[in-house]
């Protein structure tokens, strides 16, 4: 018997027993330093990705520590951050791609240094055009992609 896919909608609707705070123990220590870590919901941080109005930016480092701060914790998890980031912007496209208009701007979210992520749907170039659209410039850093003075866009 095959197991049918999740979609990404389900995927995101998925809390399975998070959000979850732990302290940071081990490994993550070096990393991370003391206190405790908290890992969110994939629809916690979809939440904070859909609020981002037109014209204005947010990067995964200011997700995790709006997570952080909801839940008293020292950190945001980055890695099930970025995961769930990821989620909220397969479950946006798969959204649009069934005709709804409503859906999370997914390409308003940043990595460090107001970095276009590559990993979303349709690659940088198809970031670059809807970040274009908004008129954020989108400019070559290295081998990478960024918004053009994005610090001034960002949500506070």
């Amino acid at each position: 018997m095959s197991k049918k896919n999740k979609s990404w909608k389900q995927k995101l609707e998925d809390s399975r027993d998070l959000p979850k705070v732990v302290s940071i123990t081990g490994n993550m220590r070096k990393k991370w330093g003391e206190g405790t870590v908290v890992i969110p919901t994939p629809i916690e941080v979809n939440e904070i990705m859909k609020k981002i109005p037109l014209g204005k930016l947010i990067t995964t480092d200011q997700i995790r520590k709006k997570l952080a701060e909801k839940h008293h914790a020292s950190i945001g998890c980055p890695l099930t951050t970025g995961i769930f980031i990821w989620i909220s912007a397969n479950a946006a496209n798969e959204a649009a791609l069934e005709g709804k208009t409503e859906i999370t701007p997914y390409w308003r979210t940043l990595k460090t240094g107001g970095i276009v992520n590559e990993k979303y749907t349709g690659g940088v170039s198809y970031q670059k055009q809807l970040l274009e659209r908004e008129d954020h410039i989108v400019i070559q850093k290295r081998k990478k992609y960024a918004v053009k003075d994005y610090e001034s866009k960002l949500v506070l």
